[in-house]
């Protein structure tokens, strides 16, 4: 199919040993970083550690494979949690992979229908502001593994949760608090040197934490409660390929998570792969890579994964290993079904509190918080401001569904009102001009009414037309001077041909100087120009007065090509 192009093929012309090498080690740097983050995100999602890490060997390998990105590294992401967590609670776990497949095939349609440009169009203080409410969700979704609270399940909605984790508090378990407390030093303190020291950059953070928390824990014998006590562990074997089971008649209260899913999943993955471009001087194909993303949500839930999307922090890790094709992303991949099949195990150790740990620096990494600073807040409009802040509130209250689309509407009608300003129809004073006797009566009053409509004629700013007809004093003819008109919508035509009719009515004829082709086109289009006679069509201003006048001069018939 021509229309689906993956960048593997392109990048593989060309491609020799020592690509190949460098895609080696930056796969495999990711692959080892995937681990600790792809357990820690289904953990805190309400999924088991092993969805996770199969969520990110088989999406990983389809997003790397499939995708129009050259380094994009998939897999499950922070931003899914809250969503993910909240499908399970309302839904179970069977309908998480359906509502994950109905998402995939909705992103595969996105990017087949050429519609990938459009997540584009999504208004920055939008975007600020769900990154920054999913930061916070994921935040106060760790606290109950991080303090170790007895709790059976933790609600999704917001005032529930924060009822039930004020309540548990005073459980605390103050082993699990303190060892959780150690690995969130270890973590920061790893990652400051990693900045100075190379040879600490080489192993990532997360994983050295996941190293020396599980090692520390089998040698100690420590009272925590970790993957193997919780899950049982990580089964060391290759999950048989299967349909979920659901039932068709609840497909329809399915459709607006996975719609959820499908939304934020073509964001963060055409964020991501924007970032790596500005990183490697390159241009990704948004409709490959959201059709990639599609397959890689369709097939994952077949082997008990969840949602995937394009990862940032992997994305730019594999960047600055040396990545530089769809090959490191596959190699990332192998790497954690090596790791599994020989080191799952091992995975029974790991602590809960440290991978919360991990989560909670990774939710406080992705947002952007200076933006939001009163400092920051200050230098932009209100509108900014209340587009920013409101989507951030419904994002940690409620939801990200409801909050995108809140934030979505209070950024159009931002816009509509903004474009209704640079809309003007103004009066032209004619009888200040020095040839004013042309266009007066013999009792005085004008016999021309002209006015200039500059701008944008669409539905937000034809209220400003009334002054037409808002007029006991009736003129004999009115021009109107669209040479600064630059376009023209359905509800301004409509208003324009309802302003037609009630001068016909009354005997007066419409005279329209000065069109630009677009509008003449859309006019002609629709029968306008039919409707008030093509001789009311005047090349410029003057001409139409003069029109209206009586002079009646022959001019050339206007052409528009």
């Amino acid at each position: 199919m021509s229309f689906f192009r993956p960048r593997l093929i392109e990048t593989l012309h060309g491609y020799d040993r020592g690509q190949f090498l460098a895609d080696l080690s930056a796969g495999a740097t990711v692959g080892v970083l995937a681990l600790p983050l792809a357990m820690a995100f289904a953990i805190a999602s309400g999924m088991s550690p092993s969805a996770g890490i199969w969520t990110a060997i088989v999406a990983g390998f389809l997003i790397s494979a499939l995708g129009g990105s050259r380094v994009q590294i998939g897999g499950p992401t922070g931003a899914f949690i809250p969503i993910v967590y909240g499908i399970v609670a309302a839904h179970g776990e069977a309908n998480l992979l359906v509502a994950t497949m109905l998402a995939g095939l909705l992103l595969f349609a996105l990017g087949a229908a050429r519609l990938g440009t459009l997540i584009r169009f999504i208004p920055l203080p939008v975007v600020i502001g769900f990154t920054n409410g999913i930061a916070v969700v994921i935040f106060l979704s760790q606290i109950k593994d991080f303090l170790g609270l007895s709790i059976d399940k933790v609600p999704a909605e917001f005032f529930g949760k924060m009822h039930a984790l004020a309540t548990a508090l005073p459980t605390a378990h103050w082993p699990t608090l303190g060892f959780g407390l150690a690995s969130l030093a270890f973590l920061l303190t790893w990652n400051r040197y990693a900045r100075r020291q190379r040879w600490l950059a080489r192993l990532p953070g997360p994983l050295a934490v996941l190293i020396v928390a599980t090692a520390v824990n089998m040698l100690f014998s420590l009272p925590l409660e970790t993957i193997g006590t919780r899950f049982g562990g990580i089964p060391q074997t290759i999950p048989t390929p299967s349909l979920p089971a659901f039932d068709i008649t609840r497909l329809g209260q399915l459709l607006p998570p996975a719609i959820a899913i499908a939304l934020l999943g073509a964001i963060e993955s055409l964020l991501s792969a924007r970032v790596a471009d500005s990183m490697i001087d390159d241009r990704h194909d948004p409709n490959q890579e959201l059709m990639a993303q599609g397959i890689a949500n369709v097939v994952a839930p077949l082997f008990g994964g969840f949602a995937a999307t394009g990862a940032i922090a992997r994305t730019a890790t594999n960047v600055r290993a040396g990545g530089r094709t769809p090959v490191a992303g596959i190699v990332h991949s192998l790497t954690l079904l090596a790791v599994v099949l020989v080191l799952a195990p091992l995975a029974a150790h790991v602590p809960l509190t440290s991978l919360a740990a991990i989560v909670l620096v990774t939710a406080v990494n992705m947002g952007d918080w200076h933006e939001m600073a009163p400092a920051a807040l200050r230098r932009y409009s209100t509108k900014y401001r209340v587009i920013l802040l409101t989507t951030f509130a419904l994002t940690v209250l409620f939801d990200l569904t409801i909050a995108v689309e809140v934030g979505m509407v209070l950024a159009s009608l931002a816009f509509i009102y903004q474009m209704a300003r640079f809309t003007h129809v103004e009066r032209l004073p004619l009888e200040r001009r020095p040839d004013a006797h042309r266009f007066r009566r013999e009792d005085g009053s004008l016999r021309v009414a002209a006015y200039r409509i500059s701008g944008s004629l669409f539905f937000g700013a034809i209220h400003k037309l009334d002054e037409l007809l808002d007029t006991e004093d009736w003129p004999d003819v009115v021009v109107l001077d669209l040479g600064k008109l630059v376009s023209i919508d359905a509800s301004g035509l409509d208003t324009l041909r309802a302003i037609a009719r009630e001068l016909k009515k009354r005997g007066i004829p419409l005279v329209l100087a000065e069109l630009n082709r677009d509008v003449f086109r859309t006019l002609r289009k629709a029968g306008f120009i039919d409707e008030i006679g093509r001789e009311n069509l005047r090349r410029n201003l003057e001409d139409a007065l003069a029109w209206a006048e009586g002079l009646q001069r022959k001019e050339p018939e206007i052409s528009y090509t």
